[in-house]
């Protein structure tokens, strides 16, 4: 993607189809109907839009939006890549407002599309983190309050508030969870599922980490209620650092943040931080890798609102 805000395929709604093909099918059209690879015709005619084609096994037509997040919409296609490349460039993210403004639809589209592209940055990645010599930090973070403790004047406790559970790899990926509580009930699942067992686990001195911690190759502490804060290599400061970002973001972008969208916001700020530019990785790649991630990932109004 060229970096220029100018460049054609923000400009243009074909120049946008033709850059997105590119991505989306690099090795020629595929059908989402059947999976068919490069089997299909143009088809062409005064009443047939440009970027029609039609699958020579299954007879079904398609486009490069059918089975995508950008499906059925009517925002013209430039100002949806130029959205992707706005909120993947923009380190604490883009509100909804302001990406309203810049694009000139409305709140409601803006926040749809925001959503739409936040569910295409969700992450495919299935294979355990760590694994022989890796370490991974465990920790997690509070934000905002909780439904139930909507109408209470002062909150006194971390149970009133929303729960993030974040995993950082040194040197690599952040996978982060919105989670119901903070307890060994309810991070060891996860601790299981994502990291691999001959993993160096680094976490703080909650006894949350402490039966769950003896399950891999080693578990490593710091006791931040004692003001230390590193020794040697232990320490969670990457993922202190990752919650620094988020927390700047959620508090100086978002601003509110219901428990409903939670999820989708600190899986935002995973698809940043897993490429960011410490990594080599150029806003224009960023953007792209979103745009790879549009496939099969259909969302509709309602199925947001009921999330």
């Amino acid at each position: 993607m060229a970096t220029g805000l100018n460049a054609p395929q923000f400009q243009n709604a074909d120049k946008a189809r033709e850059y997105l093909e590119g991505q989306v099918w690099p090795n020629g059209p595929i059908c989402p109907h059947c999976g068919v690879i490069g089997k299909h015709w143009v088809m062409k005619g005064k009443t047939t839009r440009p970027g029609l084609f039609k699958c020579a096994d299954c007879r079904e037509p398609f486009t490069v939006t059918v089975g995508t997040v950008f499906e059925r919409s009517k925002i013209p296609l430039n100002k949806w890549l130029l959205a992707v490349y706005l909120l993947c460039s923009s380190k604490k993210g883009m509100s909804s407002h302001q990406l309203h403004r810049t694009l000139g639809v409305t709140y409601k589209t803006a926040w749809f599309m925001t959503h739409r592209i936040r569910k295409a940055m969700e992450s495919r990645k299935h294979e355990p983190m760590g694994g022989a010599g890796g370490i991974v930090e465990a920790d997690e973070t509070y934000w905002g309050r909780t439904e139930a403790a909507k109408g209470v004047k002062r909150i006194t406790s971390g149970d009133q508030k929303m729960k993030i559970f974040t995993l950082v790899e040194r040197g690599g990926d952040a996978r982060s969870f919105h989670v119901p509580a903070v307890t060994g009930k309810t991070l060891a699942p996860i601790l299981r599922s994502q990291v691999a067992t001959d993993t160096h686990l680094m976490t703080d001195e909650a006894r949350t980490y402490i039966n769950i911690g003896k399950e891999f190759a080693q578990h490593s502490t710091v006791n931040h209620g004692d003001k230390e804060y590193a020794r040697g290599i232990a320490h969670v400061n990457s993922a202190e650092s990752f919650f620094n970002i988020l927390k700047r973001g959620l508090i100086g972008t978002y601003h509110h943040v219901g428990e409903q969208h939670l999820q989708k916001y600190v899986t935002e700020f995973d698809f940043r931080y897993n490429n960011r530019t410490k990594l080599g990785v150029t806003d224009a790649e960023r953007a792209d890798k979103a745009l790879k991630g549009i496939t099969g990932k259909r969302l509709t109004y309602r199925r947001i609102n009921a999330q």
